[in-house]
């Protein structure tokens, strides 16, 4: 996966520590647990043409976290793109 750059990003973490920096959008959301205006960070990511034939095979997209205990998470397709870039050869 390739990270793509979020509509509306507001922080970039993790380039200090010696990651490539991820664009991360910090929101709210109303959790059925947590309550109104929980926040989250959201974040874009772009499958390669070799994972996107491989998802397109059946092959499930795997996450991985890093540490010891596992947050909440939602896995969800964002929108699609507006416009689409046609390049003719």
């Amino acid at each position: 996966m390739m990270i793509a750059t979020i509509e509306g990003v507001t922080h970039r973490i993790g380039k200090a520590q010696g990651y490539l920096g991820l664009p991360l959008r910090l929101e709210q959301i109303d959790c059925p647990v947590n309550g109104p205006g929980t926040p989250t960070m959201t974040t874009a990511w772009q499958p390669t043409q070799k994972e996107l034939e491989a998802l397109n095979r059946g092959a499930s997209i795997h996450v991985r976290i890093v540490g010891a205990q596992h947050p909440p998470i939602n896995l969800f397709v964002g929108p699609e793109p507006e416009h689409s870039m046609v390049v003719i050869l």
